[in-house]
């Protein structure tokens, strides 16, 4: 039986699912983690015993983990709430003046 967690929040949708059932359809449920950006919680006797998430998030997440990375993050919350911050938009506008009303992005490698 797959039952989906109640949110009462714009969260993503957490899907309980017994792992026997999760492992004769662990492709199609993969693809859809990552396709919705859905959350899985594998249950095994009704028990929560593990979770699938999307590999951007469990990156993002395990880089979160790193202690140099927590001092930057509460650096730039105490900025943002001094009023030290801007819209991306006006960040994006000025940089554009700057370069002559041309926008450099970045390419990936």
């Amino acid at each position: 039986m797959v039952r989906k967690a109640s949110a009462k929040t714009s969260s993503p949708t957490v899907t309980m699912i017994p792992i026997s059932k999760a492992r004769s359809n662990l492709g199609a449920l993969i693809q859809q983690v990552h396709l919705n950006r859905e959350y899985l919680m594998l249950e095994k006797d009704g028990i929560p015993m593990a979770g699938i998430i999307d590999i951007d998030e469990f990156e993002d997440y395990i880089e979160l983990q790193d202690p140099t990375v927590r001092p930057i993050i509460a650096r730039g919350r105490q900025e943002y709430l001094a009023g030290k911050s801007q819209p991306a938009e006006d960040l994006l506008r000025q940089l554009q003046d700057r370069r002559g009303g041309q926008i450099m992005r970045s390419q990936d490698p």
